[in-house]
């Protein structure tokens, strides 16, 4: 029985231990959910990344450590630098990608990684009271998306201080919240901090898929098109994004920090019919 491989990820990052760290497990033929959920708790990552062969591209499904997403930008770009890194796809090669979120793709530019993901909307309905309440600042504007509510703060400064009751939050989010506001310094337009903790995820290092979010906010904010974003967390993270109609570019670096192989027969039947990619 071939031991499945999984590479662990620095997304979002130029050096290790940066930006946010996903693990890429590499399968054929997949999994049960019931496994792939375990696995995502065992590596205990904001996301852990999971795709396997179809057609010309490669199917890919994302979980935190409790449930899986719809939606996710540093494992998607962890994905694709995998591939390309253990020699998986032509380096010259997109990687296309077959999603909960439609068919998502992403490309080589120069020492970064494009990502071509849907643009995220505001929606009619209105953000929580109690979540504004939970974050504990005061708010210049809040509104939802389908994947996550958008709060604009007065100031980076508040941003970066910003310390949310995670406890009420959990209770009151039933989405992800994207924290932001313009950036004080020049070379960033706008600051962000993402906060998820009902899904297992207090505060996530470098969200993307946020950023499809704030790309569309920003750019009516700012009249932009081009912006550069940086995640003011702990570990930090810079996102480049282009609108594009009804798409979001994202732009994002990567580095592999750890090579690993996981036992499959472990998890008993369920687990020994996966096996990795060659």
């Amino acid at each position: 029985m071939s031991p499945l491989r999984i590479i662990q990820v620095d997304a979002f990052s130029a050096t290790p231990f940066g930006g946010n760290p996903a693990a890429v497990c590499l399968l054929d033929p997949p999994a049960d959910d019931a496994w792939l959920q375990a696995v995502a708790a065992e590596m205990n990552l904001a996301e852990t990344a999971f795709l396997w062969r179809r057609g010309d591209g490669f199917a890919l499904r994302w979980f935190t450590p409790t449930v899986e997403v719809p939606l996710c930008g540093h494992a998607t770009l962890a994905s694709a630098h995998a591939l390309w890194g253990e020699g998986l796809l032509d380096p010259a090669a997109p990687a296309v990608f077959d999603t909960a979120s439609g068919v998502l793709r992403a490309w080589r530019a120069d020492d970064w990684i494009g990502l071509d993901f849907p643009a995220l909307r505001p929606t009619d309905e209105p953000v929580a009271a109690a979540v504004l309440d939970a974050l504990g600042a005061p708010v210049v504007h809040a509104h939802r998306t389908p994947i996550c509510a958008v709060v604009e703060l007065e100031s980076e400064a508040a941003v970066r201080a910003l310390r949310p009751d995670l406890r009420r939050l959990a209770d009151a989010a039933d989405l992800g919240v994207s924290v932001t506001s313009r950036a004080a310094a020049p070379h960033y337009d706008f600051v962000s901090r993402f906060f998820a903790p009902a899904h297992g995820i207090d505060e996530d290092p470098v969200t993307g898929a946020a950023h499809c979010a704030l790309a569309v906010h920003w750019g009516a904010v700012l009249g932009r098109t081009a912006m550069t974003g940086y995640q003011a967390s702990r570990r930090g993270g810079v996102v480049r994004v282009q609108l594009a109609g009804e798409r979001v570019h994202l732009f994002g670096q990567a580095v592999t920090v750890l090579r690993g192989e996981l036992a499959t027969g472990a998890g008993g039947s369920t687990a020994g019919r996966a096996r990795s990619i060659r």
